[in-house]
């Protein structure tokens, strides 16, 4: 049977490197080869020291049983920490045995004292239920009593009592632990009065506005652990990141041990970058980065290579499903070899990709970064990444969910036309060495700090020598006191109000609310959820929404009901919503002139509307057509970088009125797209706009830098045709989150790299008037936008 298997292994090598010498042959015009780099990673063989002396008998005996000689090094390493007493942060690559770090020292724990409790915190409720599986395994291979349960949104009210009194691991997420557990400890006395380790997986993902709430989380929970007499070790986990225990530090505010280096074993993997070829060299036109990825997708799974596909939306994960649907769903029996994944798929569905994966009746899939995080999914061949996902460390954890540890695997990314990603297609080099991005959080964040203080003042009551986070305490708790919030007794403050503070804090967007998607071509069901940031976008009424291959029309959006009507319809097309962002300054932090133009960041205004949508023809990608829309608008405070332009250096240039105004806009498309590289943060991260410094505003149609609505803009009237004769613009990059995460401070101190390596990029971009891969395409940044914008930098930049 292992000669069997080393054969199918040989064969399913030799497939994968037919296919990458196959990418290697291709040209581009003028004989540019498409793939501008390939990297070889070699086979690392496993560094195995012995099983612990201390260790449990009889877990060794079941870890024996389970084919283990011994542990891992970075294994070995994070026990004799446990045993220590130091909290710690494992990082170390995917299917590395990360899992066996936490459960080995909690689970012998347990043996030795079944008085002792755990916390697993997971991102996910998915990922929640795939670990618990493997904590069962180990814990039936046992035969010990121990008390394993996932505790979320999905379980049961009658057996939640049950897991509060006879869980010795309770098994759970940030969101279940900010509304489900925290605001009850006096039902979690056993769990909280006992518990030694919260384990915390996938360390990476908490980051952004998401972590800097789980931060205040973690401070409550060790607020409440304090009261009932427990102290806590923290097990921290997460793939490659810059500062991870920089990040587990912020998190958690205890010192953190790191352990980084791995002793599993890796396979041989290969990493291509792909550059679709030009089709028009004048107008700098690529091929789609979309057919291309179906292309490359379409060799592996021809091949029958087990392949992931890693789309940046769930608009282009279901145009790409319904492409490799169409190429290989044709024969009887071959329907659902092909699968989408995303969120918004409901639960039952994606439990049933994850399986059809493992036991290899899927052949290919195709998601968002859902399947970016540790669900099992087997070992697959080939993963092809549509674009760079916004950072170094997504591209890596999402190339490392094909690989096995042993034989060999290949990820391809397929750049698109954007300069960020054509910066790192031609700049590869950067993209392999340079460090990976630092994961920021913000806990004092004064907009989710008082949330968080409105939540633990809900839990105990807060008394004068107390500290919570950064920020002066009991100047929030006197504020909270005026509202009516908290009412002072002596030098202790209680919560006197009826509302419960948890219920009223997301900690991922504005609202909580998912939207629910409900078929009526038939008897109505429901078929899907959408999350109530992308609703406006994705489900607005005629839009057309796509789950697995299959099109619907949206028939009605109810905003109050949060329900969506759609109706099964055979088009041709799909639908892209286009949103515009208003910029208001509220405070200069700071403002310097640099060279011939001034840099400045501070707090702004910002309001984002969704204000129509194109329909875009499946395959051709050709515009067909148009609508208006008056969705609801979304405000928020937030920081910003911004660079100011003086009206002098726009009066000197030699160019009309409406062409300076299209030179703006070309840049501000291209320092938008680097200004995400060079912080080392996701591209999501960043939101930007443009407008005059004379109004102290700015307006920015986002469907206008990003895809060609209407011709620099004129349609919708959201930015001016022609600007006023003294025009001073301003170019804003702004945090994409209410208050800020920290991320406009160190781009203004960016700013000098940022404009010299835009003008360096545009000047080496071999279009004529404009493209994709430099200033935006010319029918949107005009005929001389690229002009004009090298122009306005070098006059920024002269000495």
């Amino acid at each position: 049977m292992s000669q069997q298997l080393a054969l199918q292994r040989q064969d399913t090598d030799a497939a994968l490197l037919s296919v990458l010498k196959g990418l290697e042959i291709q040209q581009t015009l003028g004989s540019e080869p498409v793939l501008t780099a390939l990297r070889h990673f070699p086979a690392q063989p496993a560094q195995v020291v012995p099983f612990p002396e201390d260790l449990h008998p009889r877990l060794r005996e079941a870890l024996v049983d389970r084919g283990l000689e011994g542990l891992y090094t970075h294994q070995r390493e994070a026990y004799d920490l446990v045993q220590a007493g130091k909290d710690l942060v494992v990082v170390t690559p995917t299917a590395s045995g990360k899992t066996l770090c936490y459960n080995l020292p909690v689970i012998d724990r347990v043996l030795k004292d079944p008085d002792a409790r755990a916390l697993y915190l997971f991102p996910t409720k998915a990922l929640a239920q795939d670990q618990l599986a493997e904590l069962h395994e180990t814990i039936e291979a046992l035969g010990a009593d121990i008390g394993t349960f996932t505790y979320d949104g999905d379980t049961p009210q009658d057996a939640r009592k049950s897991i509060r009194t006879r869980a010795h691991v309770v098994v759970t997420n940030p969101d279940m632990l900010h509304k489900g557990i925290l605001p009850h400890h006096t039902k979690w006395v056993k769990l909280l009065e006992s518990v030694r380790y919260v384990v915390v997986d996938e360390l990476h993902s908490l980051r952004g506005i998401y972590g800097s709430h789980v931060a205040n989380i973690f401070r409550r929970l060790r607020r409440l652990c304090r009261f009932y007499g427990s102290e806590p070790q923290f097990i921290c986990t997460s793939a490659t990141i810059g500062n991870p225990r920089e990040l587990a530090e912020a998190l958690t505010e205890r010192q953190m041990e790191l352990v980084d280096r791995s002793g599993a074993p890796r396979g041989e993997k290969y990493f291509a970058i792909y550059n679709p070829p030009v089709v028009n060299r004048q107008l700098g036109i690529r091929k789609s980065a979309l057919n291309s990825a179906r292309d490359v997708s379409l060799s592996f799974l021809s091949k029958g290579l087990q392949t992931i596909s890693f789309a940046p939306s769930r608009l282009a994960t279901e145009v790409l499903v319904t492409y490799l649907k169409e190429a290989l769903e044709r024969k009887p029996g071959s329907e659902g070899i092909i699968r989408g994944y995303r969120g918004g798929y409901l639960p039952l569905k994606r439990r049933e990709i994850e399986r059809g994966l493992r036991d290899g009746s899927v052949l290919g899939v195709v998601s968002t970064n859902a399947l970016e995080l540790g669900i099992d999914i087997g070992s697959l061949d080939a993963a092809v990444l549509v674009g760079y996902p916004g950072s170094v460390a997504s591209a890596w954890q999402q190339a490392g969910r094909a690989g096995r540890r042993s034989g060999t695997s290949v990820a391809v990314l397929v750049a698109n036309s954007t300069p960020l990603n054509q910066f790192i297609a031609k700049n590869p080099d950067y993209f392999f060495d340079s460090p990976v991005e630092q994961g920021r959080i913000n806990p004092d964040n004064l907009q989710i700090l008082v949330n968080h203080i409105k939540c633990a003042a809900f839990e105990l009551p807060f008394t004068e020598d107390e500290a919570f986070g950064g920020e002066s305490l009991v100047e929030i708790l006197k504020f909270l006191e005026e509202e009516g919030l908290l009412h002072r007794a002596g030098d202790r403050w209680h919560w006197t109000s009826e509302s419960y503070p948890a219920d009223a804090v997301s900690l991922r967007s504005v609202s909580s609310d998912n939207f629910v998607v409900q078929d009526v071509t038939g008897e109505p069901r429901i078929i899907a959820e959408v999350d109530y940031d992308s609703a406006p976008s994705m489900v607005h009424e005629k839009a057309i929404y796509i789950l697995e291959g299959r099109t619907y029309f949206v028939e009605k959006y109810d905003h109050e009901e949060r329900r969506v009507e759609v109706r099964e319809a055979e088009v041709d097309y799909y639908t892209d919503a286009i949103d515009y962002s208003k910029v208001r300054i509220l405070e200069r932090f700071a403002e310097e002139p640099r060279r011939n133009a001034r840099r400045n960041h501070g707090e702004v205004h910002v309001t984002e509307q969704v204000v129509g949508f194109k329909k875009i023809k499946f395959h051709t990608n050709e515009n067909v057509g148009a609508g208006e829309l008056t969705m609801p608008e979304n405000e928020m405070h937030t920081t910003a970088y911004w660079l100011t332009v003086p009206r002098e250096i726009m009066r000197a240039l030699p160019f009309s009125l409406e062409e300076r105004r299209d030179g703006v806009v070309a840049l501000s498309y291209t320092l938008g797209q680097l200004a995400a590289l060079f912080l080392m943060c996701d591209r999501h991260d960043l939101g930007v706009a443009l407008g005059d410094n004379g109004q102290g505003e700015a307006r920015v149609e986002r469907g206008l830098l990003r895809a060609g609505y209407a011709a620099k803009g004129e349609e919708s009237g959201l930015v001016p045709t022609v600007p006023e004769p003294d025009f001073e613009p301003n170019v804003f990059v702004y945090d994409a989150y209410p208050g800020g995460i920290g991320l406009s401070e160190p781009l203004f101190r960016l700013h000098d790299r940022l404009v010299s390596e835009s003008r360096a990029l545009i000047a080496a971009c071999r279009c004529d008037e404009g493209c994709p891969s430099c200033v935006g395409p010319a029918g949107e940044v005009g005929s001389r936008g690229k002009e004009v914008a090298l122009a306005l930098l070098d006059a920024i930049l002269a000495e």
